[in-house]
């Protein structure tokens, strides 16, 4: 499997959606399935029952996955492309729009 552009803590911008324009952190990515989920973007009403960790259940908000297409990595505040060098024995990702290695 190809190893994914975007990482945990990465910041984003959402490409397509509903929620298209907005910035945010990635809390986490599912390479399987290639889904991101961005901290307070897509949010969703979810029905919960009761349980150990909340007795009560209720109605709850929270972040649904979406597809890693949908999302840009975002540099110097805007959105570039990434892609993959090798720098010695090194293969790191780097900024298309600067060339700027990201990490």
């Amino acid at each position: 499997m190809a190893s994914l552009k975007i990482k945990k803590g990465d910041t984003v911008r959402i490409i397509a959606g509903k929620d298209k324009g907005t910035e945010g952190k990635v809390t986490s990515v599912d390479k399987k399935k290639g889904k991101v989920i961005v901290e307070g973007a897509n949010m969703v009403t979810k029905h919960t029952k009761p349980s150990a960790q909340n007795a009560n259940g209720g109605i709850i908000q929270m972040e649904a996955p979406l597809d890693i297409s949908n999302v840009m990595y975002v540099h110097k505040g805007k959105p570039t492309r990434v892609g993959f060098k090798t720098e010695g024995d090194k293969k790191v990702r780097f900024a298309k729009s600067t060339g700027d290695v990201i990490d």
